[in-house]
């Protein structure tokens, strides 16, 4: 049987998984450890069971010409926020904090991408809901985080069943919040991503109305600060540096069981959650160029939040890319990878 979730199970998630927030909890770095050896310091920004804890389950932190020093985020937006100050050289967010900084006309050059499924990107609803199409969620409260990428998720989804945002009743919580009213039946609907989706999910609070693959692009991000790219010596640890990242999203992949476990351990995920979450999101994720189709998806999620006001003004994010790094990487629609079992 199925554990009844109480909402306080799910705030510590809020300190670590707010990479796809928009304006989540108050982050600074927080932490620091050095791996590797040399004279050269590469300064990397991460999250809580992000690139630091793949990097080093995979075997990739070994043999460093030179140091990578990590710095720890709560969210992305104050990640990127460190990255414009040039206070880290490099960090890995989604797809929504790089539309952000880029309104707000930030030093940051997105360097590298993943394209992975957002089937753990879901509107969800109570278990016993019911709803059982997303055109039924007309009229509806919904809880969202406030430009996140769930935000624009709810967004397009409305738009496939026909419907606009102002056609529901949105509530915009934080993660936290958000958990304490769907649990407390004071939202009809819950937009938000992994790993909150399996964690409700795998605790029987609630079902997936409908998800984001097929209407949001999938994307996760390296951003680099543009000053350590004009170094030659940084701009070639950045190249080693995400081609280790590369090698270990690959070994997520070919054991999707063993990341669990260290994600798990690292969070303080319980294991069925995160191998939920692995099998949903994460071992699908393949590494793609920064190319037009990329630079044209990114530029649709800017112009709606331009539209809707939250970003100030118009932006031209190709004026935040750097494709140096794409080598011989395949085009950023390249199909997810489907999830095996190890």
């Amino acid at each position: 049987m199925r554990r009844r979730l109480a909402p306080a199970a799910l705030l510590p998630l809020a300190l670590l998984l707010t990479a796809c927030g928009g304006t989540s909890v108050a982050g600074t770095a927080a932490g620091a450890g050095t791996d590797g050896k040399g004279s050269l310091t590469l300064d990397v920004g991460d999250q809580k069971g992000g690139s630091e804890a793949v990097l080093r389950a995979a075997g990739e932190l070994k043999n460093l010409d030179y140091r990578i020093k990590w710095s720890t985020f709560t969210s992305g937006p104050p990640l990127l926020e460190a990255v414009n100050a040039e206070a880290v050289d490099i960090g890995g967010v989604g797809n929504t904090p790089p539309v952000f900084a880029a309104g707000a006309d930030s030093k940051i050059s997105v360097v590298a991408a993943w394209h992975g499924t957002s089937r753990g990107e879901a509107v969800l609803v109570p278990k016993n809901s019911s709803l059982k199409r997303p055109e039924e969620l007309k009229g509806r409260s919904i809880a969202v985080a406030q430009g996140s990428s769930a935000h624009y998720q709810l967004i397009a989804s409305l738009k496939k069943a026909d419907l606009r945002l102002g056609d529901v009743k949105v509530k915009y919580l934080q993660p936290a919040d958000a958990l304490a009213a769907f649990t407390s039946g004071k939202v009809d609907a819950w937009a938000v991503w992994d790993p909150y989706t399996s964690q409700v999910v795998e605790a029987g609070q609630g079902r997936i109305l409908t998800d984001g693959d097929g209407v949001v692009n999938g994307l996760n991000f390296q951003v680099a600060a543009p000053g350590a790219l004009r170094d030659s010596r940084k701009a070639a640890a950045v190249k080693d540096y995400l081609e280790r990242l590369r090698r270990a999203q690959d070994w997520v992949y070919d054991h999707p069981a063993a990341w669990a476990k260290v994600w798990a351990k690292d969070t303080g995920l319980p294991y069925a959650v995160a191998l939920a979450s692995v099998k949903r999101t994460n071992a699908s994720r393949v590494a793609v160029a920064v190319d037009k189709p990329l630079i044209a998806s990114e530029q649709r999620i800017a112009d709606t939040f331009t539209r809707l006001g939250l970003i100030p003004r118009k932006v031209d994010f190709s004026a935040f890319v750097d494709t140096r790094f794409n080598g011989a990487l395949p085009p950023s629609t390249t199909a997810p990878r489907v999830y095996k079992e190890s």
